[in-house]
């Protein structure tokens, strides 16, 4: 029988093995994505030595920029075709403390964590953030407006046609509860907005037509009526509200 600090022990020596694992892989990703960049830099490099150097310094630096640019569209399609090719969907359910499941959960989050810190700024409001998450595994619909990058488990995400999601708002299909890690989807309606800082949490469904405004918090299951208002934290109709005050 082992004992409970070999356990611990040997979970730590786990978790920081799956660690150095996370860390290779987007060693190999990053690396690869800027590689083509980087053959770029070289070639402007060393095919410019006919011109005056202010000009061949200028053009480097260019290049440079470039290159940084190369590598974020590359990491977005190389990050999309891993995630393709592995099958890495997360499932709904509940998960203890460093299962497997939990272990899969972090690698898939990792994967968009990458492209969140390093280059997603760039593509917020434009068409590419879409298909960043479609190729994450989210289910994007058509004239999807998505200006924030806190957002995770995209393989549980559902977002209708011509819905907005505004600066800074949060989006996440999990949640943590008494040692379980609990994976829930997130259903979005069409024509949807979701406020500015607002909060959406695991398991809620969003009516089409809705409105999340500003700073509201919308809390786990929650069911959101068709063309309703949600506000306040937690977020409640404000409809419901409104009548309840009169009573």
């Amino acid at each position: 029988m082992l004992t409970a600090k070999v356990k611990a022990l040997l979970v730590t020596i786990t978790q920081l093995l799956f660690v150095a694992w996370l860390h290779l892989v987007a060693i190999l990703a990053m690396g690869s994505a800027i590689f083509p960049g980087i053959l770029l830099i070289y070639y402007v490099w060393t095919h410019t030595f006919v011109y005056f150097i202010i000009f061949r310094v200028w053009l480097f630096c260019v290049s440079l920029v470039l290159a940084y640019f190369v590598y974020g569209f590359s990491l977005i399609f190389i990050l999309g075709l891993l995630r393709i090719v592995l099958r890495l969907n997360l499932k709904e359910g509940e998960y203890q403390i460093a299962s497997i499941g939990m272990m899969r959960w972090m690698f898939i989050n990792a994967l968009y964590t990458i492209v969140s810190i390093t280059f997603m700024d760039f593509i917020l409001l434009t068409p590419i953030a879409p298909l960043f998450f479609s190729l994450m595994g989210a289910k994007v619909g058509k004239n999807v407006q998505i200006n924030s990058k806190i957002c995770a488990d995209l393989s549980l995400l559902e977002i209708g046609d011509n819905t907005v999601i505004g600066g800074h708002a949060t989006v996440i299909c999990h949640s943590f509860e008494r040692n379980r890690l609990i994976l829930r989807k997130i259903k979005i309606g069409k024509n949807v907005v979701i406020g500015l800082n607002s909060v959406v949490l695991a398991g809620a469904e969003i009516g089409d037509g809705a409105f999340i405004t500003a700073g509201a918090v919308l809390g786990r299951n929650k069911q959101v009526e068709p063309h309703s208002v949600y506000a306040g934290v937690p977020a409640e109709s404000t409809k419901e509200r409104r009548e309840r005050d009169k009573a």
